[in-house]
């Protein structure tokens, strides 16, 4: 008697979980949300990533959490999405966090340091190496939370109108570059500017620049730099990798359902995963077409990277000595990081020469 009563019971519960399911989604309301982006709606790598995050979103959502984002200029300029978003001007940017360098010289750690982390290792270093939570913590005060919203990769070292040999070479150049590489080129002579990516083709064509970086092969032919600039460098060493950045309103953050958050959580993340895979698989044939079309392809010698490397030293203890935050940043970041290039020494390397060797 008392086994027949408990699986009535049990019945009669999950018809109504069965129903209550339906009610609880029709009772979501409908939310609109717009999205600044940093980038011109013609880059589908970068910009993409924003137009992915908006479509998942959308999906896991039934259609009732919609967000439309906007290129860079278009309702926002480019490099001042995160004040839109700090101001409520939008619920929500795509960017990348050094463009803000110029605020507080921490914001570089949340996208890209010189002779820093690789991709792999910035996500690591984000999703499991306490990255997020100390750089959540920073963002709080500017009422933002930020997500990981993309990567490039390993970026080039950008396009040089004459060929650069020695660091004597730098001096006088003006160059367009963003965020930390600036102040670091700065110490040997360069003139940085820091220019939205769609006026970076003129500014290079009428000579007002030297030369300029951007990200690399895909996008940077999709921009048409080699028309003007013949001479393409490598390595980007003040960006080994570069993380973009979704930028959320805290306060429109707390507003949204526990289930549009979680949506919205899981978006950026296949966002973030999918930029990086698009950008590995598209940037060997767009360096082919580039080539065959007559880039003259170049590294930087030894005596450029060791002096841009001593310059990069300089100006993070420079930093540091001025700035608790970027100390308090700077302190775990470099034991992760000296973790893991210990680590790829040993495991990742080795196997990647010895392939490259054997062509």
């Amino acid at each position: 008697m008392e086994r027949r009563s408990f699986i009535k019971k049990t019945a009669a519960g999950v018809a109504a979980g069965a129903l209550a399911a339906p009610a609880i989604a029709q009772s979501n309301p409908t939310i609109n949300w717009r999205l600044a982006s940093s980038f011109p709606k013609s880059l589908d790598t970068i910009f993409g990533g924003a137009e992915l995050l908006a479509r998942r979103v959308s999906q896991l959502t039934d259609g009732k959490f919609n967000i439309r984002p906007f290129p860079g200029g278009e309702i926002v300029p480019a490099l001042q999405v995160m004040d839109a978003v700090q101001a409520g001007t939008v619920e929500m940017g795509h960017t990348a966090s050094y463009y803000y360098f110029g605020k507080d010289a921490t914001f570089a750690f949340d996208c890209a340091v010189p002779f820093g982390l690789t991709a792999r290792q910035q996500s690591a270093w984000m999703d499991q190496g306490g990255g997020k939570q100390i750089m959540r913590e920073f963002f709080h005060e500017y009422g933002i939370m930020n997500f990981m919203g993309g990567n490039t990769g390993c970026q080039m070292g950008g396009w040089f109108r004459k060929e650069v040999s020695s660091p004597q070479d730098l001096s006088g150049l003006k160059m367009r570059v963003g965020g930390f590489a600036g102040r670091v080129l700065q110490k040997l002579g360069v003139i940085p500017q820091q220019i939205a990516a769609g006026d970076i083709y003129p500014a290079l064509e009428k000579g007002t620049i030297d030369a300029a970086e951007w990200i690399g092969p895909y996008d940077d032919e999709k921009l048409g730099f080699n028309k003007v600039a013949p001479y393409y460098y490598s390595p980007g060493w003040w960006e080994a990798s570069a993380q973009l950045s979704f930028y959320v309103s805290i306060r429109e953050w707390e507003k949204l359902p526990k289930d549009y958050q979680a949506a919205l959580e899981v978006a950026t993340f296949e966002a973030h995963v999918t930029m990086q895979a698009m950008y590995d698989a598209r940037n060997p044939g767009a360096l082919a077409r580039l080539m065959k079309n007559g880039v003259k392809l170049r590294s930087f010698s030894k005596p450029i990277m060791d002096a841009c490397y001593k310059a990069t030293m300089e100006v993070l203890e420079e930093e540091a000595a001025k700035n608790p935050k970027f100390k308090k940043v700077l302190d775990p970041w470099r034991r992760f990081r000296q973790d893991q290039n210990q680590w790829y020494s040993v495991g990742e390397v080795p196997i990647q020469n010895y392939l490259i060797s054997r062509k």
